[in-house]
């Protein structure tokens, strides 16, 4: 479970205070993945990253009893000069996990070959986005933070792998997912919202929710 109440969020902009979050509060159960739409500037990474615990509310408090992943290509537990090789095992020491079983997991999800071998900072972004990925897939949590949906991936295979996975996963763990395209959210979410000016509107459906948000944008 993951539980916001009375939650506000903002920043000083330089010329004026950027409105967040203002007092918000939802809850997410196990088992009931949650889409949130969100028009970009609107705070999608910062609620991701409050979620995870990466930044803390201005007010209010978030209740979390429940294993929360990091967010997807986050690469802040990531050490730039150790290769996928240390990094995998390094983190897997850190949740608990088997390093042997994260290290072949994250070799066989990136297939990136030789690099695998090589210090992380020296990847493209794509190579950083897949790693980044592979070790989001390795660890076990109870629920996954996914910032607008899968990693711009241009290989097809690791794409298909890591979509097989995920849809996995969600047979027995939960997603939160934050974009601000519909489409992105129709494979992963059974509720949704919408974040617009500071408030975050719950609906039972995504199509509801379809619905504001198109007005909202287009309106």
């Amino acid at each position: 479970m993951l539980e916001f109440a009375e939650v506000s969020k903002s920043f000083w902009t330089g010329t004026q205070r950027k409105v967040i979050l203002d007092r918000v509060s939802f809850r997410v159960e196990i088992g009931n993945s949650l889409g949130i739409l969100a028009p970009n500037g609107t705070g999608k990474t910062t609620l991701i990253n409050m979620m995870a615990g990466l930044e803390k509310p201005d007010e209010g408090t978030i209740t979390r009893k429940s294993k929360i992943s990091f967010p997807l290509g986050f690469m802040g537990g990531v050490i730039a000069k150790l290769s996928a090789v240390e990094n995998s095992r390094y983190i897997a020491r850190l949740y608990g996990l088997d390093p042997d079983y994260v290290e072949a997991f994250c070799r066989w999800l990136c297939d990136i070959e030789e690099y695998f071998e090589m210090p992380v900072g020296t990847y493209s972004s794509g190579m950083r986005q897949r790693f980044s990925f592979a070790l989001l897939l390795a660890l076990d949590f109870d629920i996954y933070l996914i910032d607008e949906g899968m990693p711009g991936a241009t290989d097809v295979e690791f794409n298909r792998k890591a979509g097989e996975i995920l849809r996995d996963r969600l047979e027995r763990t939960t997603v939160i997912i934050v974009s601000h395209q519909a489409a992105t959210l129709e494979r992963f979410a059974r509720s949704a919202a919408v974040l617009r000016n500071g408030q975050l509107h719950m609906f039972d459906t995504l199509e509801e929710a379809k619905q504001l948000y198109d007005y909202e944008t287009q309106g």
